[in-house]
């Protein structure tokens, strides 16, 4: 279950929004984790409207260009997690801070997909000689 229900993010940014309090004093007001927390809501919010407060329930998948164009833009420009995040459609600035990670260790081939599940079972050859009499 999420810490936050959407409906308690809707109103600590409003209340934020209306000029009520900053980060810090509304943090402490609804005994929020973080301030960060909530300057992330009221980005969030700002960006995509009331969506950008919703918790997915599905994950979205990325293709590998996506991911590769992103990580490019990162690594050539100074623009912060949260602030790419944002232009480029995304509500996990996380997410785009495991792919430059992982870009920077294995390099392109890291952001392709990656199979799921188990791998395959290895059929081993079966024995045909059960029939000890025939020895």
């Amino acid at each position: 279950m999420a810490k936050y229900s959407y409906e308690f993010k809707m109103k600590v940014v409003q209340e934020y929004l209306a000029g009520k309090g900053g980060f810090t004093f509304l943090s402490e007001k609804y005994n929020i984790s973080s301030r960060r927390d909530l300057q992330k809501w009221v980005s969030a919010y700002n960006e995509f409207g009331s969506d950008g407060l919703i918790r997915k329930r599905k994950n979205q998948t990325y293709s590998f260009e996506f991911k590769l164009h992103v990580v490019e833009l990162y690594l050539t420009t100074e623009v912060s997690y949260q602030d790419l995040a944002l232009s480029v459609g995304i509500n996990n600035p996380p997410l785009i801070s495991k792919w430059v990670n992982d870009y920077r260790i294995a390099g392109p081939d890291a952001l392709k997909p990656k199979q799921k599940g188990r791998r395959p079972k290895v059929d081993k050859p079966k024995d045909t000689n059960f029939d000890k009499s025939k020895k």
